[in-house]
């Protein structure tokens, strides 16, 4: 089958409206490719991305002019009267009834508010920025995490391959052993009864298989969850994926470059900031405020009615506000905020500490793994060995039976630790390259 790039094909599939469901090779790299293209948390991330510039936008806009309109209508069926005492010079007092007003009423208003010093505004526009910062490191730290999953979902899937191969060999050589059994059986040279234990070998060792078959395809299914791939979409692994190299050992770890550690110190700035608005309080703030309106009122409706009586206003002026005493409320909230800042740091030494930990653990392993992969190649090799000349030893009648299948299992069993020895170092090396800050260097290879 002509190899293709899985994730050209799938991503020319959604826009054809439709997957392809041809079987297709994943390597690592698409796989992770795929992932972050298509995988929920990754989608998710993105879009948090997006709404953090929502969130200075709506910041920024305190510091702009802010204008309204407002409008009313008012009629007064009954309009109160008020009581006038006249008195005339030299005469006596008369008692008059006024009405103040017209039955209708109607008012516009256009006002206009502008700050001009406000250090909670301001503290806060640097806090919306920082805080767009801390979306990008987050969203990195996302794609990381994603990628340690799939990688992990990946091996695991590849190791269940391999695994299945090694069952497939031995049941090849198992069932050439059956043929040649039969045939001595036939010819006289050799019991039924070893033909029958060589039988219920074989098809222990299809139960096997189709197990590991099974467990495959859970895995399969598993590892496409991660990437967001649809189930029904049939995978292929390559060859070469465990490839050994020793020379991720070479590299120390750097925290500094950890988007863990990039995180949280953003998330410090970000504490900081809400120190110093909280601080703020403490600063008086000074405003401009205008208006504009028009009055129309009369005994009819005064809207479009040339001769109703119609009267302007306009007002300037500036706000001043002096905080001068609350109780000792914003000095408490200045305490509370800087104990979460103290808290933090602690975090982040608590963090720094855990990293180097998980490096070393990662080198360890990898150390380990390498001694284990090389001790049990030799180990197949010798089982491997062992076998073919048990086999040789069992037709010439120098064997029996049951020395031939301890040695195919001897052999099976090499096989199996290898595999997994090669799953422990693949795992322990998506760790230190994950404590070196390099886990996108496993999309570009």
């Amino acid at each position: 089958m002509k190899r293709i790039k899985l994730i050209t094909v799938l991503l020319s599939g959604i826009f054809a409206g439709n997957y392809l469901y041809a079987q297709e090779v994943l390597t690592l790299q698409d796989a992770v490719k795929f992932a972050l293209e298509n995988k929920a948390e990754a989608k998710k991330s993105k879009l948090e991305l997006e709404n953090a510039q929502y969130q200075i936008d709506e910041v920024r806009a305190g510091a702009l002019p802010q204008i309204t309109g407002s409008g009313s209508l008012t009629y007064n069926p009954m309009i109160q009267e008020n009581a006038l005492t006249m008195t005339p010079e030299g005469g006596e007092s008369t008692l008059m009834f006024i009405k103040f007003g017209q039955p209708w009423q109607a008012t516009s208003t256009l006002a206009v508010n502008q700050q001009i010093f406000n250090q909670a505004l301001f503290t806060g526009l640097k806090a919306a920025r920082t805080t767009r910062e801390f979306y990008i490191i987050n969203s990195q730290l996302t794609e990381e995490q994603l990628i340690e999953k799939v990688a992990n979902a990946y091996y695991e899937v590849f190791q269940s391959t391999l695994q299945l191969q090694t069952i497939q060999n031995n049941l090849d050589n198992t069932t050439k052993t059956h043929n040649v059994i039969k045939g001595l059986v036939e010819a006289g040279l050799a019991k039924k009864i070893d033909l029958d234990r060589i039988s219920v070998n074989i098809n222990n060792l299809e139960a096997q298989k189709q197990q590991v078959i099974n467990a495959n395809q859970l895995r399969e299914n598993a590892l496409k969850f991660a990437i967001g791939m649809n189930i029904s979409q049939d995978i292929e692994l390559p060859k070469e994926t465990f490839d050994v190299n020793i020379e991720v050992l070479q590299h120390e770890a750097n925290l500094s470059n950890r988007s863990e550690v990039l995180l949280l110190g953003k998330q410090s700035e970000l504490l900081e900031l809400n120190k110093k608005s909280i601080v703020a309080n403490y600063y008086p703030s000074l405003s401009f405020t205008g208006n504009l309106g028009y009055t129309g009122f009369g005994e009819s409706l005064p809207l479009f009615n040339r001769n109703a009586n119609k009267s302007t206003f306009s007002a300037v002026g500036l706000n001043l506000s002096i905080p001068i005493f609350n109780g000792g409320a914003t000095k408490s909230r200045v305490n509370q905020a800087d104990i979460q800042i103290r808290q933090l740091q602690v975090d982040i030494e608590n963090t720094k500490l855990a990293l180097n930990l998980a490096h070393e653990n990662a080198k360890s392993q990898i150390k380990n793994s390498l001694l284990t992969i090389n001790s049990n190649r030799l180990n197949v090799n010798l089982a491997k060995e062992v076998l073919d000349n048990t086999e040789n030893n069992y037709r010439n009648g120098l064997a029996t039976l049951t020395e031939l299948l301890d040695a195919e299992t001897a052999y099976a069993e090499a096989q199996n630790n290898l595999n997994t020895s090669l799953l422990n170092y693949k795992v322990a090396e998506v760790q230190l390259i994950k404590s070196n800050g390099n886990l996108k260097s496993l999309v570009n290879e």
